[in-house]
C-alpha cells in the first residue's frame, strides 16, 4: 500500500516547533521531484523565524537543508531518476529565466525558499522539489556524508560572502613592486559571527591565501573553532574589537569585513571596523533598518554587498573548497538527533548549545 502520510517538523509559532502527521507531497508540476529525504539540517536562519523575529505564518513544514533520495520524478525531468543520491538548493531555480541564465541564481523569479509558507521545506520524510534540474545536485560520493547538508546553504553562503570581500580586494589591490598575490596575503579581514556560516567563511578565506584573519562572536566554543582553523579570535563584551584592529592595521582599519550575524549592532560594528576604501560584504539575514547613511558610505568611500548566495552557480566552487577544509570541519556537526527530536534541536541551537544540528530520517 502507497504511503499517504508522513512525519514532518511543523512551525506553530515563536519557540514553538511541533512534529506532525502529514500528507505525502505528490507531483505537482512535470518538473518536480519527490525526494526521500535521509537527513536534514537546522539552519541558522531558521532562527528568526523560531524566535519570532521574522512575522510569518504558521502551520508549514520547516527545512531548506536536505540531503536523500529521489523517489519520483515529473514528466519533464531530465537529469534525475528515482534511486538517485542527491543534495538540494535551499531555493529552487528554474534555470530559465533572465537571472538564472546569467547566473544569478539566488534572483531567480520562481524561487521561493523551502521551510516557509510558499513552500514546504525538507524537514519531513518526503520533500517535494520544484524544478528538479536546477535545484537538485548529485551527492559527491568522496564527501563525509555530515558535511554534504552544508552545501544546501552554509558553506556557499560562507563561500559566497568570502568571494565576494577578497575579489573586491583583489580589484584595489595593484603595486608595480609587489605581486596582487602577496598584498592579498597582508590584507586585514574580520568575520563577525562564528555560527556555522562564519567558520565557513573564515575556512574559504584561508583557502584564498589570506592569513590575518579575526574572529568575532561572543560564544566560546564558536571562538575555538574559529582558532582551530586559523582565525585570531575576539569576544564581544571581553575584548576592544575596534582598538584591536586599528592597532594591527596602523589605525586604518580592517581592509574588508564579512558580516553574517544579521542584525544592526553587527552590521554598524562592520561599517566602524572597515577602514576607507574597504569591501564591507554582508550575507547576514537583514529585516531592519541599516544603521548608517548614505553620506556615510560616500565619505568612508567604502563597497558594500548584500544578499543571498547564488548556491547554483557557486556550487562546484565552494564543493572543491569544502574538500579542502574536511578534515579541518569533520566534527564540526556536534548534534545527529533523531527527526522527532526537532524541538529539542531547535532549542539547543537557538541557545547556543550546538555547532550544527542534523536530523536524521
Amino acid at each position: 500500500m502507497a504511503i499517504q502520510t508522513m512525519n514532518a517538523v511543523v512551525f506553530r509559532g515563536p519557540f514553538n516547533i511541533s512534529v506532525e502527521r502529514k500528507a505525502k507531497p505528490q507531483i505537482k508540476q512535470q518538473t518536480d521531484a519527490i525526494v526521500r529525504v535521509k537527513s536534514a539540517g537546522i539552519c541558522g536562519s531558521e532562527l528568526h523565524m523560531y524566535r519570532g523575529h521574522q512575522k510569518t505564518g504558521t502551520g508549514h513544514i520547516m527545512g531548506h537543508e536536505f540531503v536523500g533520495t529521489v523517489e519520483q520524478v515529473g514528466g519533464k525531468v531530465i537529469d534525475f531518476q528515482p534511486g538517485d543520491s542527491v543534495v538540494a538548493i535551499f531555493s529552487p531555480v528554474c534555470m530559465k529565466c533572465w537571472y538564472c541564465v546569467r547566473g544569478l541564481t539566488n534572483r531567480c523569479v520562481e524561487g521561493t525558499a523551502f521551510g516557509t509558507q510558499q513552500l514546504d521545506g525538507g524537514q519531513a520524510e518526503f520533500v517535494r522539489v520544484p524544478f528538479a534540474d536546477g535545484t537538485l545536485q548529485r551527492v559527491p560520493p568522496e564527501l563525509d556524508d555530515r558535511l554534504l547538508i552544508m552545501m544546501c546553504d552554509i558553506f556557499p553562503t560562507g563561500y559566497y560572502g568570502a568571494s565576494r570581500a577578497i575579489e573586491g580586494l583583489c580589484n584595489q589591490l595593484e603595486s608595480p613592486l609587489t605581486s596582487k598575490s602577496k598584498l592579498l596575503f597582508d590584507q586585514t579581514i574580520v568575520v563577525l559571527g562564528c555560527g556555522p556560516v562564519g567558520i565557513c567563511a573564515i575556512a574559504t578565506i584561508l583557502s584564498k591565501g589570506v592569513r590575518r584573519i579575526y574572529a568575532v562572536d561572543s560564544v566560546e566554543d564558536r571562538l575555538k573553532e574559529a582558532e582551530q582553523l586559523g582565525a585570531t579570535s575576539l569576544k564581544l563584551g571581553q575584548d576592544d574589537i575596534e582598538e584591536t584592529i586599528m592597532a594591527v592595521t596602523d589605525g586604518r582599519g580592517a581592509d574588508a569585513v564579512v558580516e553574517v550575524v544579521g542584525n544592526q549592532d553587527a552590521l554598524r560594528s562592520a561599517f566602524n571596523l572597515l577602514r576607507p576604501c574597504g569591501i564591507l560584504s554582508s550575507v547576514g539575514f537583514h529585516q531592519s533598518e541599516l544603521p548608517f547613511t548614505g553620506l556615510d558610505c560616500y565619505l568612508k568611500n567604502i563597497t558594500v554587498n548584500f544578499g543571498r548566495v547564488p548556491v547554483r552557480t557557486v556550487f562546484n566552487d565552494a564543493l572543491e573548497c569544502l574538500k579542502q577544509n574536511e578534515a579541518k570541519l569533520k566534527t564540526y556537526v556536534s548534534h545527529e538527533l533523531d527527526l522527532k527530536d526537532a524541538s529539542e534541536g531547535f532549542a539547543m541551537f537557538a541557545q547556543h548549545k550546538a555547532r550544527k544540528v542534523i536530523l536524521r530520517v
